[in-house]
């Protein structure tokens, strides 16, 4: 197969981009440098055009295996067969820690006499651009022919040689011997990389790094494996110099195979706000909380005269985010076209404010006390929303369909002005409360007058919907609805019956919902699935709630890593990881372990 499955990968990073590392020893994906750059490596987008970087032995029959070294985010793939066995190992110095953009690959014959193959062959500018190859003494330079000229400098001791680009090594290693290459940024590296040691060195620095992070975690709870990778993987999706999260580190990958629904994830979502920061605190990660919040403020201060926001921003903050399609890529297994920039970001979705909002609720409440100066802003974004709660909008799921007026965005203006109300209430701040009272009492009686459908016994997808969503899940959850209101256990009810599959949740039924404006199908939630779980817990039916949990956990890929979604026969589909799915799986895992134990 020319496509390895999505869920056969594995992530390293630096904490500015990552790399995804399959279990056939090839990194078929990463953009450089940064999460939003170019990719260099997108073999999984287009296996002939899209340039990869492999590194494998060459066996018959191997067995494999990948993981990651306990408590780290550096993997270990390991070949077994009756020839011996050998091992890769791939990680990416932290960049914060002193050290430039590295990527470390080392090769071990563990057991036998072994053969070996590296190919080193990127396609700058997303494949668009040729580039330079230049070999020297235990180094190839490779320079894109770009407008950013970016360099790459391969550093190795064994000989290589030059083909289309490309450049190869074959080698053999008998029993203990190893080899390794790094890949380095040519303009930023300081040569440490030349160093006969460095390998060594950086691989007991990275690791010492990781585990000391983790090693902060206050989770003491059942799954803790589970909850400690996904705290990993978040930690890796964020972009140190800002402290912001990218929803995803990919772009392209399709919620169908063959279908249209590729979408760049590589930007950070308001929405994912209060879902960070809650996730994080709850961890007692309260730096990279305060980073985030650091982040979410500078976005505030940054808001449109009339105090709007948008829905997304590039990791630095920039608002362009201008979509194109690659149409020289075939696409991940034939699904295109393939995109890059994200077109939702001049959406209207009112439910961000909500998220918004209570995101700077929690900060507050378990964080630091937030700023005069963020009030100030604060004001301002609620008096927009005060404003314009009642418009039709695209939505949480960001449909291109046409705008409609949906629960989830009424939910969450809601939790807005709540919020709102509640930090002016316990900071003193100075509001119009009244107003904000009176707005967030408005929205509270539309829900139940126009959004309840008293025949299906049910709140529904948007006003007049005959059908139900998975973003409903989020009621109990912001206290907006209690979790054993009869109405809402009702609602729940109408949920598991038609977008439940055993233990796994769709967002909503295609083609019975609010038109998105696409063709085609697509996979159950992951994240809808772990909301379901807690939605559950609290409703106090802990059997099933654990039962169901324990099953979703179960459809994470070899390494406890999520995709978006989930296709028909569980393989994972859409960008990966998803960084909203681990803050699903921690939240649910957190309220889950604590009523287990009887604890509030």
């Amino acid at each position: 197969m020319p496509y390895e499955p999505i869920e056969n990968y594995g992530v390293i990073g630096d904490l500015q981009t990552v790399a995804l590392v399959g279990m056939n020893g090839s990194i078929d994906f990463m953009c450089f440098p940064h999460f939003d750059s170019p990719s260099i490596f997108a073999a999984l987008l287009d296996h002939k055009k899209g340039g990869c970087f492999q590194l494998a032995p060459i066996l018959r029959g191997e067995h494999r295996k990948q993981i990651y070294f306990p408590d780290t985010n550096m993997l270990l793939t390991r070949f077994l067969s009756t020839d011996g066995v050998a091992e890769v190992s791939d990680f990416m110095p932290i960049k914060t820690e002193g050290h430039a953009h590295h990527l470390v690959r080392r090769a071990k014959a563990v057991r036998g006499e072994l053969s070996f193959r590296m190919i080193c062959a990127p396609a700058f500018d997303y494949g668009r651009a040729g580039h330079k190859v230049e070999a020297k003494r235990g180094e190839v330079l490779f320079t894109s022919e770009a407008a950013d000229r970016l360099a790459l400098r391969l550093r190795t001791s064994l000989p290589v040689r030059i083909e289309n680009g490309a450049v190869i090594a074959e080698f053999n290693l008998a029993a203990g011997e190893t080899a390794a290459f790094v890949l380095e940024d040519a303009v930023e590296s300081h040569g440490a990389a030349a160093d006969p040691d460095y390998v060594v060195t950086a691989f007991k620095e990275t690791m010492n790094f990781w585990r000391r992070w983790i090693r902060k975690s206050s989770y003491k709870g059942r799954w803790r494996e589970m909850v400690n990778r996904s705290a990993l993987t978040l930690k890796l999706l964020t972009y140190a110099p800002t402290g912001a999260l990218v929803a995803a580190p990919t772009f392209g990958l399709p919620e169908e195979i063959g279908g249209e629904r590729n979408w760049d994830y590589r930007f950070t979502w308001i929405r994912d706000a209060s879902f960070t920061v809650y996730g994080l605190m709850r961890l007692g990660y309260t730096e990279e909380a305060a980073a985030f919040m650091s982040w979410i403020e500078n976005r505030c201060h940054d808001c449109s005269s009339d105090g709007s926001l948008q829905i997304m921003y590039g990791l630095d903050g920039r608002r362009e985010l201008i979509e194109e399609t690659l149409p020289h890529w075939e696409g991940y297994a034939g699904s295109s076209p393939v995109r890059i920039g994200n077109r939702a970001a001049g959406q209207l979705q009112l439910d961000i404010y909500g998220e918004l909002m209570d995101s700077v609720y929690i900060y507050n409440k378990f964080g630091e006390p937030i700023s005069y100066d963020l009030w100030q802003s604060l004001i301002r974004v609620t008096n927009w929303l005060c404003a314009n709660w009642e418009q039709p909008d695209e939505g949480i799921w960001e449909v291109r369909g046409g705008r409609r007026e949906f629960l989830y965005s009424r939910l969450m203006a809601w939790v807005a002005v709540d919020r709102a109300v509640r930090l002016s209430l316990k900071r003193s701040f100075p509001a119009p409360l009244a107003h904000w009272l009176r707005v967030r009492d408005e929205i509270y009686t539309d829900i139940y007058r126009n959004f309840w459908n008293a025949d299906l016994r049910s709140f529904v997808q948007y006003k007049g919907a005959q059908t139900v969503d998975a973003s409903s899940l989020l009621m109990p959850l912001v206290k907006f609805s209690g979790p054993t209101d009869p109405r809402w256990l009702s609602t729940l009810g109408a949920i598991e019956n038609s977008l439940v599959e055993d233990s796994l949740v769709y967002r909503y039924n295609i083609g019975d919902s609010a038109s998105d404006g696409l063709s085609g199908k697509e996979g159950t939630f992951n994240m809808c699935s772990f909301w379901f779980v807690e939605c559950l817990s609290r409703a106090g039916d802990l059997e099933k709630a654990r039962f169901f949990f324990e099953k979703a956990i179960g459809y994470a890929n070899h390494l406890g890593l999520y995709s978006e979604e989930l296709g028909p026969s569980g393989e994972h589909l859409g960008n990966f990881p998803q960084a909203f799915t681990h803050l699903a799986l921690i939240s649910t895992a957190y309220n889950l372990d604590r009523t287990l134990s009887g604890l509030k």
